[in-house]
């Protein structure tokens, strides 16, 4: 290709040879200063290799000869950090929630505290915004399933819903579908007497029969106006806050399979002072009674 190097005559830069398609390729090599910057990268890269933790081996990494270790860094700060914050949450774990409420400092403390939290533990299900999902309650709202004072709430973090342990809530509603307990027919005027509680639109002859059906199965714990029982963990069902959803359908597979989520507690995963942390924040996000 040597002897078609030229000299192109439009940019008088000598070419290289290469001719595609009558496109030809002038010989312009790279700019000295970035050669040379490029040079002294390659250099920088191997005295970062040597100095600092850089390889990955079997069972550790180099540790490179400053010893320089980023997470023993942020470790220290984090310790560091918890010295800072140790004396508050020493008051947090040792003080009532109404002394917390009463300590203007302590209390803003805590609600920092227990939204870094929520986000870190809770978010996952409830959302970010503790806006919650189907399934999982909404934290904003004055509705609560196992009651919204802070004391209740509290309990809830603590020990969770449905999860096997000794403390933990615990309720169960009936599978009236799944075993037997009603027939669809019944399970249908049940679910539209249930439209009827929270006045939605419904078949008022079916709802009609649906009555008895309920005063008979549901109102032992939904109370005989749907006004819902935190004592036993059940939802109200007057209104239209629906855990699972509102339609006719959504209730009718409520009333089939019983539902029934549930909730980890929290007492073995976190310190005593983050989930009285955790029922402030909670407690004040505006719903908390």
């Amino acid at each position: 290709m040597a002897d078609k190097k030229e000299i192109d005559e439009v940019t008088g830069v000598e070419t290289t040879g290469h001719e595609w398609d009558g496109i030809k390729e002038l010989n312009k090599p790279l700019p000295k200063w970035w050669l040379y910057v490029m040079y002294t990268t390659i250099v920088w890269s191997f005295g970062y290799w040597v100095a600092y933790p850089a390889w990955p081996m079997i069972s550790g990494y180099t540790e490179g000869l400053l010893g320089f270790s980023q997470r023993e860094r942020v470790a220290e700060q984090i310790a560091l950090a918890r010295e800072a914050q140790s004396a508050l949450n020493t008051k947090i774990r040792e003080s009532s929630f109404e002394d917390i409420k009463a300590d203007p400092e302590l209390l803003q403390y805590a609600i920092a505290g227990g939204r870094a939290a929520f986000g870190d533990n809770c978010s996952g299900c409830h959302g970010r915004g503790a806006q919650g999902f189907t399934g999982f309650p909404n934290l904003n709202d004055d509705e609560w399933i196992w009651g919204g004072t802070i004391d209740a709430i509290h309990h809830t973090i603590q020990h969770g819903i449905r999860n096997g342990g000794a403390e933990a809530r615990d309720s169960q509603m009936p599978r009236f579908g799944l075993d037997g307990i009603l027939q669809e027919t019944e399970i249908s005027d049940t679910a539209e007497f249930v439209l009827s509680l929270s006045g939605q639109k419904h078949d008022a002859a079916a709802a009609e029969r649906g009555a008895e059906l309920y005063a008979n199965n549901c109102a032992s714990c939904h109370g005989e106006k749907g006004e819902g029982n935190p004592d036993l963990g059940a939802p109200a069902l007057n209104n239209n806050i629906w855990l699972y959803g509102g339609s006719k359908d959504d209730i009718v597979k409520s009333i089939v399979t019983g539902r029934g989520g549930v909730m980890p507690g929290w007492t073995e995963r976190l310190e005593e002072e983050t989930i009285k942390k955790l029922a402030v924040y909670v407690h004040s996000l505006g719903g908390g009674q």
